[in-house]
């Protein structure tokens, strides 16, 4: 989605235009979600930071400066939400109390999004699950994605083509 269409329909939804807000939501949910996902790793947890990051998308529309980058204000409010709940839930459930072997704690997908997907939460790095995402799904250039993280464009240039190749090679091994 183009970051003048991302900044027109946040005007509309700052205006309290909820037909916007779903446009917004129909074109963006996916690529949000994958975002969301490689902090929050399940499926479940994902879904409900994905409602509430258009819940305030929708509460705070009037905040944003029309013009700007749309996109990265979102992205920020993913950001800050998927934070917020990885900082809930640690303090939810002492380590200390927990059972190793409660099944529910037996680590397995809960979300296949694909071979793909799976196979770059399990080789990739957080930041290189971030920065694949925001080029291959969100369309940034590397240089956005420099500014998003405060990175060299070189740096963020070279971690992309490593997770790449990191990723190219486990799906060659996987069909193997």
């Amino acid at each position: 989605m183009q970051i003048r269409e991302i900044d027109r329909l946040l005007v509309r939804v700052a205006a309290e235009d909820n037909d916007a807000l779903e446009e917004l939501y129909l074109k963006t949910k996916n690529g949000i979600f994958a975002f969301l996902y490689t902090y929050l790793g399940q499926f479940e947890a994902t879904e409900d930071a994905l409602q509430t990051v258009f819940l305030k998308i929708k509460l705070h529309a009037s905040q944003y400066t029309p013009g700007t980058n749309g996109r990265a204000w979102i992205l920020q409010i993913a950001k800050n939400t998927a934070l917020t709940e990885l900082k809930r839930n640690s303090r939810t459930t002492p380590l200390t109390e927990l059972d190793e072997n409660d099944p529910a704690l037996i680590v397995t997908p809960d979300f296949d999004c694909g071979s793909v997907s799976a196979t770059m939460k399990r080789v990739l790095t957080e930041e290189e699950q971030q920065i694949v995402t925001l080029h291959v799904l969100w369309g940034y250039r590397h240089r956005e994605i420099g500014q998003l993280y405060g990175l060299p464009i070189g740096t963020v240039t070279s971690k992309y083509k490593r997770a790449l190749a990191k990723l190219k090679k486990a799906l060659q091994e996987e069909e193997a």
